[in-house]
């Protein structure tokens, strides 16, 4: 089923490509592992999956050292600050830094170890209230302040779009992310790149493409049975 999915995903991901005049190569599928076994993670790796996300720390390092090592690992979840030390050193990307307090954190852990880690700053661009992130009013600030820090590099935004039944429904959210993008990238703020878009999901992938996302992040669509 795996392998069915990942074509169906796949040819979605073209299509909106096609549509949006982009090239296929400038959008990353990162396949959302959580709560999926290391033998349907293996199913998702042998179609060519090099990408994959997880939301829990603890799940994340577990998977870690049972499956290929040229995998690159994103931490998409809700990140505390006392478990930034088990992954900071042995993430591909953390897409959800939303705190001024938990780019110190990580900052603080990069320094330890001598390493630069690749952040996203999270936007909650609905306003759910159920939904961590920053506000869009406060995610240019929080870019400034966290550019500031040694031992990390901002590499572009995140955002978690409302559930919904109609992809259309989301379009405005991703226009808006995508615009703040090209806001702060106007500024030019040191130790910032706005390369990354992290934003869509199983439902809405393909508006997400069409409004400038750079990398999807899918689950279900992957992994259903």
């Amino acid at each position: 089923m795996v392998r069915d999915n990942l074509g169906a995903i796949e040819k979605g991901i073209s299509e909106a490509c096609e549509k949006a005049g982009r090239k296929r190569d400038e959008v990353t599928l990162v396949a959302v592992s959580k709560n999926n076994p290391p033998e349907k993670i293996m199913a998702a790796y042998e179609e060519g999956c090099r990408h994959f996300g997880e939301n829990r720390v603890q799940e994340l390092t577990g998977k870690m050292d049972l499956l290929p090592k040229d995998i690159k690992w994103h931490l998409i979840g809700h990140l505390q600050r006392n478990k930034v030390r088990y992954i900071v050193d042995r993430v591909y990307l953390i897409h959800s830094v939303d705190s001024l307090r938990l780019a110190e954190e990580i900052s603080q852990e990069a320094e330890k170890r001598g390493i630069t880690v690749n952040i996203l700053i999270e936007v909650n661009v609905a306003g759910e209230t159920s939904k961590y992130g920053t506000a869009i009013e406060e995610a240019e600030q929080l870019v400034i302040q966290a550019s500031m820090l040694p031992g990390i590099r901002i590499r572009g935004l995140m955002t978690i779009a409302p559930l919904t039944e109609n992809a259309e429904d989301n379009r405005s959210h991703f226009v808006k992310l995508k615009q703040l993008s090209v806001d702060i990238a106007s500024k030019n703020i040191d130790n910032t790149n706005m390369d990354i878009l992290s934003m869509g999901m199983s439902g809405d992938y393909t508006v997400a493409i069409e409004e400038g996302a750079d990398m999807i992040r899918i689950g279900t669509g992957i992994f259903k049975s």
